[in-house]
């Protein structure tokens, strides 16, 4: 219990001052460092996401998309609905822009670990491509990329014990104001995660290029009736997101009032929990995608991020503003969607959030289950891990039975905090070699990015 506590404390304080110095300043680092791809070639990333979604891979292959659907899996979860108006009632609405400033420089962080991620993977026993920072740390070579490396496969693979519970804990808590116990619920979807989970990645992405689109459109459809409902209200809530970032919020309603620190340290932390950029996660999945450059499959970090956080959280915040339930003294900040919703709905709002957010929640479970036996495969083989990959459906289970969710969450931000360090420093020393690559795939006569403008520009010649 004393080693418990103390991860706690150190995730309390790594979520201050050091993530602002770690993941700010680092991935600000990196994109002065790449030229600001994510802004001089978003028209370009645009084309090859947006314009290349439902683009379909070879038999026994996966596509860039499918790769993306399930790392948006893991990104997309309860903070996208429970973090935003967390970070909203405790540092105002200035926290939104923040929380969009953390995305846009998340954009490169993510860019360089997917590219790095693609250009170490290997293949395993099972002719599966494999990837992620601990191949690309190990790559630093010497004492340091193996220490690196390790330390980061066993940090995940533990973290993600106390992660799916509290994902678990997070999902079948809806459910508990509507009747349905916690150990039913959590019971239930820990043996439908050990059932897709149980196929492999190829079964993760065929359900989640199904999930992911579908709920997340449902969502926003139901927020934007709530939010046109209260269209008058839009601009004004759009306005303080800008002017609350710069100056304190006073006290009004049931909110105490906060901080230009506050609203910085409230969105910084909401933004990199929601787009994980610097985690480290998203890499294993998009290490199985079939892709002729590591680049090709790196602009799929900017559309996660863009997506993510950019559209799905900027909904939710506006959900939370222009309803006015932030401010209100009647509801938890956990619960401020669910309050929006069933302000404007009724019960059968409680149901549409408990749904979305058990939805969200278990993509996210399913992709994390994913990203922890691939450490396991990394450090003590394939066999191990198709064992190790039931342990996360067991310890939800008994997690539901009765653990305390808000001590969870300290145990997890303790384990986060200890595998982003590894996964960032690696990242600000390698990100030279994504900018070789970058250069590679934008010069290269006839290749990849000219091949696709020359392309572009025979299409409409032809037209």
């Amino acid at each position: 219990m004393v080693v418990l506590q103390a991860i706690a404390d150190f995730g309390n304080w790594f979520w201050g001052l050091p993530i602002l110095f770690l993941i700010v300043g680092g991935g600000l680092w990196i994109t002065v460092r790449l030229g600001f791809v994510q802004f001089r070639r978003f028209g370009y990333i645009c084309s090859q996401t947006f314009g290349k979604m439902f683009a379909k891979a070879e038999d026994g292959k996966v596509s860039p998309f499918s790769a993306a659907c399930a790392a948006l899996a893991s990104s997309i979860g309860a903070s996208n609905i429970v973090g935003v108006p967390t970070a909203v009632v405790m540092g105002g609405p200035g926290a939104v822009f923040w929380i969009w400033l953390i995305a846009l420089v998340g954009c490169a962080t993510k860019y360089t670990e997917i590219a790095l991620a693609v250009k170490y993977r290997e293949k395993n026993e099972d002719g599966e491509w494999v990837g992620g920072p601990f191949y690309y740390l190990r790559a630093l070579g010497g004492g340091l990329g193996k220490f690196l490396g390790t330390f980061f496969a066993i940090g995940l693979m533990i973290e993600l014990v106390p992660s799916l519970c509290t994902q678990a804990l997070s999902a079948t808590s809806q459910f508990v104001i509507l009747g349905v116990p916690e150990p039913v619920s959590g019971t239930i979807t820990a043996i439908l995660v050990a059932i897709i989970i149980a196929g492999g990645f190829s079964r993760i992405t065929k359900v989640m290029d199904i999930m992911v689109p579908v709920m997340a459109i449902i969502y926003m459809a139901g927020a934007f009736v709530i939010i046109f409902m209260n269209a008058s209200q839009i601009l004004p809530a759009i306005k303080s997101i800008f002017v609350y970032a710069f100056t304190p919020h006073a006290a009004v309603g049931g909110f105490a009032g906060s901080t230009i620190a506050l609203a910085l340290r409230w969105g910084a932390a909401r933004g990199v929990y929601s787009n994980e950029a610097g985690f480290g996660t998203a890499p294993n999945s998009h290490a199985s995608a079939d892709v002729d450059h590591p680049i090709r499959q790196a602009v799929w970090g900017v559309f996660e991020v863009t997506v993510d956080t950019l559209i799905v959280c900027t909904v939710t915040a506006l959900l939370t503003l222009t309803t006015g339930t932030w401010t209100t003294t009647e509801y938890q900040a956990g619960s401020i969607a669910q309050a929006a919703f069933h302000d404007a709905f009724g019960v059968a709002g409680d149901w549409f959030v408990a749904i979305c957010v058990w939805l969200f929640v278990f993509s996210t479970i399913v992709v994390s289950a994913f990203y922890g036996y691939r450490q396991a495969e990394f450090l003590f083989g394939l066999k191990f891990s198709k064992i190790w990959r039931y342990i996360y459906p067991i310890t939800m289970i008994i997690a539901t039975a009765g653990i305390e969710l808000t001590f969870m969450y300290m145990i997890t931000d303790g384990f986060l905090a200890a595998i982003m360090i590894p996964n960032m420093i690696g990242l600000i020393i390698m990100v030279p070699q994504v900018a070789k690559l970058q250069k590679e795939y934008f010069n290269t006569p006839d290749r990849y990015y000219l091949a696709d403008k020359a392309a572009k520009l025979a299409k409409k010649a032809a037209k």
